[in-house]
């Protein structure tokens, strides 16, 4: 496959996202544009040749023929290759430090959060869009419950709710609030999936709740963040930072919060216990 060196680098947030990442994200990130265009290839060809999504059962079955777990978060994913070093924290570190040297590129949540204070959203909705899949990092299975965890002890209440259920909304549509199930997810978990009872149940807990459009507003803006031709930065959002996140004094990791461990695991992967 020709590769759009270009765009490639467009979609990973430009040369200076690009230029911090070690070789071995690099890799990872190129593997996946190109998995993506050939979706997008297969897709364009049209009614003729549909898309065939697999099943459970396929997905099941693939299992063993991975070096890694899904559900592994990205720092700890080498994709069969040696890793590189990681650049320290700097000490007291702030959430700006953990965007540059961990969640980077991180251009997705800054797509979702800019789509949202380009839309008018509340600051906690940007906030929560900011931060919503950043915990990736460290673990991708039932990341909304996690990344709430990350983030309690320094955000808003309403950010903290979005977060903690937008995972779960993400498996219902909601064609009123301008959210559809998205082709992605047919690939990802099969088209025969049926999400378990803890994710069903919880959507109708959050469904009537006060609060729901907050969680149903970050897979909205979840949804349409991946323009591969996107320019965006932390930079347009260090105001709502500075009013809704509670930086300790300490640094992240370090001020013995409930979820100071999080963050010093996300700071120290290599850590071996």
């Amino acid at each position: 496959m020709e590769v759009d060196r270009r765009a490639f680098i467009a979609s990973l947030g430009g040369n200076a996202a690009v230029s911090i990442m070690d070789h071995e994200a690099k890799a990872e990130a190129l593997e996946h544009w190109m998995e993506e265009r050939l979706d997008e290839a297969v897709e364009q060809q049209g009614a003729a040749t549909p898309q065939k999504f697999p099943s459970v059962a396929e997905l099941d079955a693939a299992i063993e023929t991975r070096t890694y777990r899904r559900g592994t978060g990205n720092l700890f994913v080498n994709g069969g290759r040696n890793v590189k070093k990681l650049e320290p924290m700097p000490k007291n570190a702030t959430l700006h430090d953990f965007f540059r040297l961990r969640f980077a590129p991180a251009n997705h949540v800054l797509q979702s959060a800019t789509r949202a204070l380009k839309t008018g959203m509340t600051e906690e909705v940007v906030l929560a869009c900011l931060l919503h899949d950043v915990v990736q990092s460290m673990i991708k299975v039932d990341h909304g419950w996690w990344g709430a965890q990350l983030f309690e002890p320094y955000i808003p209440e309403k950010s903290t709710f979005a977060i903690k259920y937008h995972a779960a909304l993400r498996f219902y549509a909601d064609s009123d609030a301008g959210y559809e199930y998205p082709d992605q997810y047919l690939r990802i978990f099969g088209h025969d999936y049926t999400p378990p009872e803890h994710i069903s149940s919880t959507y109708r807990m959050v469904r009537n709740h006060k609060w729901y459009m907050e969680p149903r507003l970050v897979t909205v803006n979840d949804l349409y963040a991946f323009d591969q031709n996107a320019k965006v930065s932390l930079e347009p959002f260090t105001d709502i930072i500075g009013r809704h996140f509670k930086q300790p004094k300490e640094g992240l990791g370090f001020d013995n919060s409930p979820s100071a461990h999080m963050w010093r695991t996300i700071a120290n992967p290599d850590a071996p216990l």
